[in-house]
């Protein structure tokens, strides 16, 4: 069978890495085709009712973070109030894709240099897991790692310089999502409605 085409639509660098890590490791035949990353969940927001439309035709994957909406099921009817169609694929991590890394509890752990037991059980129930894990990396012993993902001293960002190449690089290395879904819900059901998809197409 060829494989399924499917535009992707993601908040950031970060998040468009998951998604292709994700495709990878599913046992689908996923081909992407357009990359929709033009920065933060407004532009989703803003354009997610022209992806709904546009997912007539072709497959889309969209992925945001859920952040301060109470639920899924909340910021999706906030977002589209539209009927859904088929071949979108509208998925949030709970509460940021940060915390499906750090479910990788073993994986992240490894590429920090920390102990395993230092990473949080339940990621999912972090305020902040973008935070957390920037805290964890604080205790690397790695330099390059403390130098590229921890803010400097004095310094008001949130994250280091290379922040998004060193995560970038865990996710297409190290990341096991396999692993990960265990201790991430809203992942395994990504992972699942990824290998049970089946799209329409349109008829002429």
């Amino acid at each position: 069978m060829p494989p399924i085409p499917v535009n992707l639509a993601v908040e950031d660098a970060v998040s468009e890495a998951v998604v292709r890590r994700l495709l990878d490791i599913v046992n689908r035949d996923y081909a992407a085709r357009t990359i929709y990353n033009r920065g933060g969940f407004g532009y989703l927001k803003k354009n997610i009712i022209g992806f709904n439309n546009a997912a007539k035709g072709t497959p889309f994957l969209v992925l945001t973070d859920l952040d301060a909406s109470p639920c899924p099921s909340a910021l999706i009817a906030n977002w589209l109030p539209h009927p859904k169609r088929h071949n979108l694929l509208l998925r949030v991590a709970v509460k940021e894709v940060e915390a499906w890394l750090l479910a990788d509890r073993y994986g992240i752990s490894k590429y920090l240099g920390i102990r395993t037991e230092e990473v949080p059980a339940n990621p999912e129930s972090l305020a902040d897991a973008k935070k957390s894990l920037v805290q964890l990396a604080c205790k690397s012993p790695r330099k390059e790692i403390k130098r590229d993902i921890c803010p400097p001293a004095g310094s008001t960002r949130q994250v280091g310089p290379n922040y998004t190449g060193q995560l970038t690089l865990f996710i297409v290395r190290y990341w096991d999502p396999n692993a990960a879904k265990i201790n991430a819900l809203s992942l395994d059901r990504t992972i699942n409605r990824l290998m049970a998809f089946q799209p329409t197409w349109q008829q002429n």
